[in-house]
């Protein structure tokens, strides 16, 4: 993984967010940089130009921002993973195990087609569990996975392990974390 100075002083850290111990790192402050938006947006693109990605699928909510630009950059349609009842039509589910309970994330039925070259997209990779559950869901609707890149990464909470037989890319890394 390359080493963006540039990038990683844009992103902001809050301590103790959403609760102690917890060091929250803030993309909003790279969002309103233009600069540092465009330069991500265009390292990402780099990163995937000539993969040919059918479509880009982000994860409810930051992951739609920058994988709906890199959906553009890569002349590819964006396909939302949302929370569950979100969706105006027929979708299909994955419920998935957090460290006290369950989540659920869910897709349209109609949103990926068999063999469709897919690149999968969040903000930030922590444990990994929300993003498993999301490439569970395309790959159920038949899509191939060519990668799965994010923003941040936090390699200390070893988000890899989990997604293992993926081809995982992340822009920036907070290490100790």
């Amino acid at each position: 993984m390359e080493h963006y100075p540039d990038l990683l002083a844009a992103v902001r850290t809050v301590p103790d967010f959403p609760k102690k111990g917890i060091m929250f790192r803030d993309i909003t402050t790279l969002l309103k940089n233009g600069p540092a938006l465009r330069r991500a947006v265009d390292l990402l693109e780099e990163h995937y130009t000539g993969a040919a990605i059918g479509k880009v699928v982000g994860v409810e909510s930051r992951g739609f921002i920058l994988g709906g630009a890199l959906a553009s950059r890569l002349g590819a349609g964006f396909v939302p993973i949302r929370k569950p009842g979100k969706l105006p039509a027929p979708a299909i589910h994955e419920t998935y195990e957090l460290e006290y309970g369950t989540d659920t994330v869910e897709v349209h039925a109609d949103a990926i087609s068999p063999g469709e070259r897919i690149l999968m997209h969040d903000d930030l990779l922590a444990t990994g569990g929300t993003m498993r559950a999301a490439c569970r869901l395309v790959e159920r609707l038949g899509g191939s996975i060519v990668g799965v890149s994010f923003l941040i990464e936090l390699p200390a909470l070893k988000g890899r392990l989990c997604l293992a037989g993926h081809d995982v890319f992340s822009l920036l890394s907070f290490e100790g974390e």
